[in-house]
Parts: C-alpha cells; sequence; structure tokens
C-alpha cells in the first residue's frame, strides 16, 4: 500500500475490515472519505471498486477501478479489477481493450494471463485468447480452468479434437467444478462428433457427478448440457436450481412496485435472439398477429445486430426495442420497472447468451419462461412455464420449479410467412428415385449409438429406404458411417445433406418422406420446419420437456398416432410405414392440404390462444392470487381443423 495522508488512515483501516465482514456500502463510504483526504491513492481507489463491485453497483465500480488504473497503469490488480468491471456489464470488446492497454514490460503471472485469455475470447478474438491461454500454461501447466478455456476456444474455432483434449486435461487436474463443466463439455463434443469410443464411460462419470455437487462444484454448469444425456427430470431441475442461484446470489428484489400505471398490458420479451436465429422465426409472426389494442410490446434486446431482415421484421412488429446490451443485468430490470411492464417473459433460460437472472431483482408483477429452453429453469423468481398438455402435463408438474401455463395445442408458434419454395428433382438432391427416403436433419449431438440401432433395425426391415441426414461435420459424418456399417447398413444407403439456407433446406425437406426422430433430446425448430415440408414426424415422447417436443408437434398436425408409446413401436412402424410408400404418401397430402388450418401453422389461432393464457395470469396478478398451474382452455379459435 502507498504512504497514506494521515487523515486517510483511519478510513482506510476501517474500509478495510468492512470489506473483510462484507459491509459492502459500509466500506464504500470509508474508502470515499479516504479518498477526499488522499485523492492520488491508488489503492483505495482499487478497494472502493471491490466494494461497489461487491454491491452491484456497476457503474460507480467501473469509474473508481478506471481511477485506480490511470494512476497505477502496470499494476495487473488495477487492470484486472478494471476489466472485471466492464465484463460486468457486458462491454466485452472494452473489457479486452483494457488488456491491450496494459504496458508491455508490465509483469503477468498466469492468473493475469488467464484473465486476459478469457477477455479476449469474450470477445471473439478466439486466435489471440489461443495465444495467451498457451502463454498461460508456460508458467502454470496445471491449472486446470486455463485447460478448460482454451478447449472452450477451441470448439469455438470448430478444433474439436484439441477442444476433447483441453477438456480430458481439466478432468485429469480438477475434482470440482472444472471437472464437471469439463465432462459435460467432453461429453457434447463427443456427442458433437459421433466419437463415442469412451461416450458411455464419460456420460457415466458426468451423472454420477451430477448427484454430487453442491452449490459451489455445481454453479458454472449450464443446465443445458444436460438435456441430450439421459439426465433425470430430478437432476434437470436440481442443476437449473443451482445454477439460477449462483447467477442471482446476491440480487435484492427492487421494491414493490406503485399502483399500475393505466394501459394495454405490457409485455417485456428479454433475449438475444431477436437475429437471425431460430427462436426468431418461430416468434416473428405471433408477434405481427398480435392484439395491438391490448397488448404493448417491449423487446429488451441484447442480440448482434446482424441486419437480416428477420431482425428488421421482429423489430417492426413491436411497439418499443431497446439495445440492451451495454446495461448491466440490475439496469436493465430497472428499465423494466420504470416501463411499467406487467409481464416479462424470458427467450432463453439456461442457453448461451442468457440474462434470464436479471428477472431476479423481480423487475415485473408477472414472470414467465418461454420457448427457449425446454426444461424447467429451476428459478425461484420465474413465476411460469409456457407449455401445452403434450409436453409440459399438470401430472409432470413436480418437475418445475415454476407453475405450468398450458396452450391447448402445441407450445410452439410458427410462421406461415416461413419459405416454402418448389422442391428441386431427387437426382439434384443426390437421392435414388424409387427409394423410401428417411431423414434427420438433428443436429448430431442428439444421435447416439442407441439411436443408430433403432435407425439400423428400421433399414434392416425396409431394404428400399435410404438414410438422409445433415453434414454438421467431417467427423461426424466419417464417424457415423462407420458405425452404420459396423451395424451392417452400407455407406451408399446413406446420403449426406451439406449445409444450406433456411429456404433452400425447407425445399429440399419435401423430397423426404419420414423424419425419425431422436431423443432424449427431440427435434424442436427441425421438426417443425418437417412438418411444414409436409414431412411426417415419428417420435416417441419420454419423461423431460425437451423429449415430448416432436409428439406435441406431432399431434397439432392431427398425427398423434406417429407419436409412439415405446421404442419397439417406433421400430415398428417405422419399417412398417417404409415398406408402405403409399401411407406415407397419403401423409405427407394430409400436411400438405391441411397445412395452413392445422394448430401447429394457424398463427392467428396461436396468437390468440398465446394472448388468452397471458391475460389468465395478469388477471390473477390484478386480483392479488398467487401463480397456480392453468390448465388449457380451449382454442378460442375452435378445435373443428
Amino acid at each position: 500500500m502507498n504512504t497514506l495522508h494521515p487523515g486517510a488512515q483511519r478510513h482506510w483501516h476501517h474500509g478495510v475490515q468492512a470489506l473483510r465482514a462484507g459491509q459492502w456500502q459500509e466500506a464504500a463510504q470509508a474508502f470515499t472519505d479516504g479518498l477526499r483526504q488522499d485523492p492520488a491513492d491508488a489503492l483505495m481507489w482499487l478497494n472502493l471498486a471491490r466494494a461497489q463491485l461487491s454491491d452491484n453497483r456497476l457503474e460507480p465500480a467501473t469509474e473508481a477501478a478506471r481511477r485506480a488504473r490511470d494512476l497505477q497503469p502496470d499494476n495487473p490488480l488495477n487492470v484486472r479489477m478494471l476489466a472485471e468491471c466492464l465484463s460486468r456489464q457486458n462491454r466485452r470488446e472494452e473489457c479486452a481493450e483494457v488488456f491491450d492497454l496494459y504496458p508491455a514490460d508490465a509483469p503477468r503471472d498466469a492468473d493475469f494471463l488467464n484473465a486476459q485469455g478469457n477477455a479476449l475470447f469474450q470477445a471473439r478474438r478466439l486466435h489471440e485468447a489461443v495465444d495467451i491461454f498457451f502463454k498461460a500454461l508456460a508458467l502454470q501447466v496445471d491449472n486446470a480452468l486455463v485447460h478448460y478455456r482454451l478447449g472452450l476456444t477451441f470448439r469455438d474455432l470448430s478444433l474439436n479434437r484439441e477442444a476433447t483434449e483441453c477438456f480430458r486435461t481439466a478432468i485429469a487436474l480438477d475434482d470440482g467444478a472444472v471437472r464437471l463443466l469439463s465432462l459435460s463439455l467432453l461429453v457434447h463434443e463427443s456427442r458433437q462428433s459421433c466419437d463415442w469410443s469412451t461416450l458411455e464411460a464419460d456420460t457415466a462419470a458426468l451423472l454420477a457427478a451430477l448427484d454430487q455437487v453442491d452449490d459451489t462444484t455445481g454453479q458454472m454448469l449450464s443446465p443445458f448440457a444436460l438435456l441430450a444425456v439421459d439426465a433425470t427430470p430430478e437432476q434437470q431441475r436440481r442443476m437449473g436450481a443451482i445454477r439460477a442461484r449462483s447467477l442471482s446470489r446476491g440480487v435484492l428484489p427492487l421494491p414493490p412496485a406503485g399502483p399500475r400505471r393505466p394501459g394495454r398490458i405490457r409485455v417485456g420479451y428479454l433475449s438475444s435472439d431477436f437475429h437471425h436465429h431460430a427462436t426468431a422465426v418461430l416468434m416473428a409472426e405471433l408477434l405481427e398477429r398480435r392484439d395491438s389494442q391490448r397488448f404493448e410490446v417491449f423487446l429488451y434486446c441484447h442480440s448482434v445486430d446482424d441486419g437480416t431482415p428477420l431482425m428488421h421484421r421482429i423489430r417492426a412488429a413491436c411497439d418499443h426495442h431497446l439495445d440492451v446490451r451495454h446495461l448491466s443485468n440490475e439496469d436493465v430490470a430497472r428499465r423494466m420497472r420504470d416501463d411499467g411492464i406487467d409481464i416479462a417473459v424470458d427467450l432463453k433460460g439456461h442457453t448461451r447468451g442468457s440474462r434470464f437472472e436479471l428477472l431476479a431483482w423481480r423487475p415485473a408483477p408477472v414472470q414467465v419462461t418461454f420457448l427457449g429452453y425446454p426444461a424447467t429453469t429451476g428459478a425461484d423468481f420465474i413465476d411460469y412455464v409456457i407449455g401445452d398438455p403434450v409436453v409440459t402435463p399438470l401430472a409432470q408438474a413436480g418437475q418445475y420449479s415454476e407453475h405450468i401455463a398450458q396452450l391447448p395445442h402445441s407450445y410452439q408458434p410458427n410462421d406461415r410467412q416461413r419459405p416454402l419454395p418448389p422442391c428441386p428433382t431427387r437426382a439434384e438432391l443426390g437421392l435414388p428415385e424409387d427409394a423410401v427416403v428417411l431423414c434427420c436433419f438433428n443436429q448430431t449431438y442428439k444421435i447416439s449409438p442407441h439411436m443408430l440401432d433403432l435407425w439400423a433395425a428400421i433399414l434392416h426391415g425396409a431394404p428400399r429406404a435410404v438414410l438422409w441426414m445433415l453434414r454438421w461435420n467431417a467427423h461426424a459424418e466419417a464417424h457415423l458411417t462407420q458405425e452404420l456399417a459396423a451395424r451392417g447398413v452400407a455407406a451408399e444407403r446413406i446420403v449426406w445433406a451439406p449445409k444450406r439456407t433456411l429456404e433452400d433446406h425447407i425445399a429440399r425437406l419435401r423430397a423426404a418422406d419420414l423424419f425419425l426422430d431422436t431423443w432424449p433430446c427431440n427435434a424442436h425448430t427441425t421438426a417443425s420446419e418437417a412438418l411444414w415440408a409436409a414431412v411426417p414426424v415419428l417420435t416417441v415422447p419420454g419423461p423431460t420437456f425437451a423429449s415430448r417436443v416432436a409428439a406435441s408437434l406431432t399431434c397439432a398436425c392431427g398425427l398423434p398416432d406417429l407419436a409412439c408409446a415405446s421404442e419397439a413401436d417406433y421400430v415398428a412402424l417405422g419399417t412398417a410405414l417404409a415398406n408402405d410408400p403409399a401411407l406415407l404418401g397419403f401423409l405427407k397430402q394430409q400436411l400438405e392440404e391441411h397445412r395452413l388450418t392445422l394448430p401447429l401453422f394457424d398463427t392467428d389461432r396461436y396468437a390468440r390462444d398465446y394472448e388468452a393464457l397471458l391475460l389468465r395470469m395478469f388477471e390473477r396478478q390484478q386480483a392479488g392470487l398467487p401463480p397456480q398451474a392453468l390448465a388449457a382452455a380451449p382454442s378460442l379459435e375452435g378445435d373443428a381443423a
């Protein structure tokens, strides 16, 4: 510590004692008083920033950290504190630039380099991050967190093998939170590349670890990692709760709001997906078809500005678009409160880029999770999860921390404006003219060895059928070809489809005869795209939300029999359909002819049902009643279709 002005010493010692006791406001006041006596003391500014950051006062903390850095630009603690303050405000580019300005000859230990590498990773400067992480490992080769973060960076550079090695190293070096994180990503990467050589053992280790974690060891794990493995609903809820508590730790809800401001019901959507993203594809027409006389819609958007027509369409459909990318979570919550939001709807949950934890400030009297995350959030600050009788049956209420609110048909909105171009010829697509085309365009992490066993059984029972899959990555293609060959399916019976634009993808989908679903994580948007293209979807609903989505979609298309009761039924029905092109043709024709009147694609009916559900939530709250399960009410547009 610098030699303090005598008048500042008393304030310094008081501030340090308050910091140690977790008395953040008292500590901040003591350091502020000390700085009046000695405004050039960098360490005093640093500790003021620490106290304010701990008290979630991000902007004052940032200014204090900046003063400390300016007074001592070669002190690594000052740089790291300023970077942390900026990171907490999602100012990721500025955070990385703070490290750029650090003098070249100033000291850098492994912790500093780890923080710098993570800042570069968050700013998407991935190649630079790799270089910095390697420098950190040169100083401390056994740092599990650096190996884990290096693996994340390799993953985002599509260097999956390198990522896998990093995660394995981190697992060997740690027995706590980093090990759990690395296990979840190791399993995911193995599934993404379909390299299943150690998948069974790695998955068993992950599931065993889940039952041993507490709030400390499990706080960094995203529950999203559990959706594609055989985690139980209880494990999903427990991990959701641990993560939600971690994200909202130290948050105190805003004071109760005063009387409601008169006017339309104000609905605020929170997401980073208001651009060319699957969520925006599903939501666009719902927002356009809303009752603008009754509902006023706000977008609290922390999306990339990709300039796409879909982004502009989403914004144009709403009353207010607010770019909150660089606001702190508390500031966004306060803005929602100031805007008088009646119902806050988070569209992300535990997915990448989410900021759903800002709802812990309780900015709205009704708070809802919808569409983006197919499981419970585990959060005690979310009142409702929107589902339907298939994905969220009331009998499974114990799986959810939220109250179930059911739509009468599928929970998933859809866009009748999505493209439906003519189908290319099979020759153009590399498909045999006389074959029955079974397809699965799910991402490869949803495919498991057991799914391949079932598909191989169908192919063996239907010799005229071929399997059409999406070429997600070269490793997966090679491994899946080998795995199917080991199950007696020749390579010539597999056709690989390259990635295409949405319009081209839906056009080619129309050449398929039957979509084979996966579980425990179903096709979601991918399944509704298939049904839009008049391709029936065969599935088996399981015990979780993510495993029941395709059943919800098929039922909303009038095809409940395609949601099979068991895996044996799935194989039997898949085989029978693959041997009956006439029946498949009939099912396709039914989807084609009734497309716009099916509940799944009748957006006007969906919008009225959805708004009726929001109204029920709002009216309960206005009547002073607590949230409760809201069973599906009859569709407002009738069920004749």
